[in-house]
């Protein structure tokens, strides 16, 4: 254990990203668990990870403006077909969202398979680069929270099932380029699960689960994805567990 990786300067933009992705994903989590649809985020986050790969394919640029573009639109279209399938088949949406959860990702892994980069690529995508957040970097993701807060829960597009989909498919699509897939899942369900839909019992949970993850990242240089994702389980279990004595007492 070191305190030389409490750097401030790296570690505040970091958690001022996971604020923001808490702010428009516990509410979003709670939304989900709601619908019965757990597993669409993992599937939208990595459709639109696999956006982000067929622009690095074309040979775009990774952070300019046509892979945001090509992320964004597979995103849209994983979303409006997730819509179609739950409107035509939804006794069998849950299984549709985990096979396009696998067929995204093995596509993403056979265009990558003549990168010899592929390894850190697949590596970005799934656990993030939170720790290379500036706070230059955090506009967009600003941005888009606010669009989601504002339309999703202020102009409730969120009680129509196609403006759910389209208003998550942006959202997850700027945060999985920040936290990547699995803090994306992790930030959506693992609160929104051990409050029992409470929103600010949710939210104390994430917020919690963020600062212990950086900090532990920091102390024991660890991966900063992996370490927040863990820490968000453990914040959950300590809180399910005392909601759960409370009802018992």
């Amino acid at each position: 254990m070191t305190f030389d990786g409490i750097e401030p300067s790296i570690l505040v933009p970091a958690l001022a990203a996971g604020l923001l992705v808490l702010a428009s994903h516990v509410p979003l989590g709670i939304e989900v668990l709601r619908r019965g649809i757990i597993f669409i985020d993992l599937a939208i986050a990595q459709i639109a990870g696999l956006g982000i790969v067929i622009a690095s394919t074309l040979g775009f640029e990774i952070n300019g403006w046509r892979t945001q573009v090509s992320a964004v639109i597979a995103a849209l279209a994983g979303a409006l077909c997730l819509r179609w399938m739950e409107k035509k088949n939804p006794a069998h949406l849950e299984a549709v969202i985990g096979v396009s959860f696998v067929a995204a990702a093995c596509t993403a892994i056979l265009l990558m398979s003549q990168d010899p980069h592929a390894g850190e690529h697949l590596k970005d995508l799934l656990v993030g680069q939170i720790l290379w957040t500036t706070w230059d970097g955090l506009l967009p993701l600003a941005g888009v929270t606010a669009l989601t807060l504002l339309g999703g829960f202020g102009l409730r597009w969120r009680d129509s099932p196609l403006g759910f989909y389209l208003l998550f498919a942006i959202t997850v699509t700027a945060s999985v380029q920040v936290v990547g897939v699995y803090l994306v899942f992790a930030s959506l369900i693992v609160p929104a699960l051990a409050a029992g839909g409470r929103l600010v019992r949710a939210g104390a949970v994430g917020v919690a689960g963020y600062v212990l993850g950086l900090l532990a990242s920091g102390l024991f240089d660890l991966p900063a994805g992996a370490a927040i994702v863990l820490a968000l389980v453990v914040c959950a279990v300590i809180c399910a567990t005392s909601l759960r004595d409370g009802r018992a007492a």
